[in-house]
């Protein structure tokens, strides 16, 4: 299982961008995948995850109502689309997945140990 990310960059405050993880080794459907975060001296935070069906999604409070996840089965990738970027989201970003149940993202996002396998990370810098 290999996941590797992409779309990071240098963005303005309030600008958008959107992450892309692609995932191999597994079948898709069987996966789900979490986005998580890490910003110059701080712990690494869980941001977002959605479930094998795509049914689910879970966010962390701060990006609620900025942030979507979504995923392309055609394609096995994840997308973490956001919006209203602000300095406080500059951080390298990694996706990681999981073969779980569906129920997995509501009750397990946070639980770094959970995931089988882990990006080397794309990096965001939002800055004027």
């Amino acid at each position: 299982l290999q996941v590797v990310e992409s779309g990071g960059d240098l963005v303005q405050p309030g600008q958008s961008l959107r992450l892309s993880c692609s995932v191999s080794g597994r079948p898709f459907i069987y996966l789900a995948v979490g986005w998580f975060r890490q910003a110059p001296g701080k712990e690494r935070e869980a941001v977002s995850c959605i479930s094998s069906s795509g049914g689910n999604e879970n966010y962390a409070d701060s990006v609620k109502g900025r942030f979507t996840i979504s995923r392309d089965g055609a394609k096995n990738v994840v997308y973490l689309q956001m919006n209203s970027l602000k300095p406080e989201d500059t951080a390298v970003y990694h996706c990681a997945a999981v073969e779980v149940a569906n129920y997995f993202c509501s009750n397990h996002m946070h639980e770094e140990n959970e995931y089988e396998s882990w990006g080397q990370g794309t990096r965001v810098t939002v800055s004027a």
